[in-house]
C-alpha cells in the first residue's frame, strides 16, 4: 500500500470516530432535551388544572351567592 493511500485511510477512519462521537453527543442531547419537554409538559399540565380550580373558586357562579345584606 503506498504512503499516500495510508494516510487517505487515516484520514477517513479519523473523521468517521469524530464523526461517531459527534453523534453520539448529540444523540444525549437529544435524550436530555425530550426528558425535560417531558418535565416541563406534566408542570404545565398540573399548572392548568390548578388554574382552572382557582378560576372555579374566585369566579364562582353569582346566581349561587347569597344576595347582599342591604336587600
Amino acid at each position: 500500500m503506498s504512503d499516500d493511500l495510508a494516510a487517505r485511510i487515516a484520514e477517513l477512519e479519523t473523521r468517521v470516530a469524530f464523526q461517531d462521537h459527534a453523534l453520539a453527543e448529540l444523540s444525549d442531547a437529544l435524550a436530555a432535551a425530550r426528558m425535560e419537554v417531558a418535565g416541563n409538559t406534566e408542570m404545565l399540565v398540573r399548572v392548568m388544572a390548578e388554574l382552572k380550580q382557582l378560576r372555579t373558586l374566585l369566579y364562582a357562579d353569582p346566581g349561587n351567592e347569597p344576595p347582599p345584606p342591604h336587600y
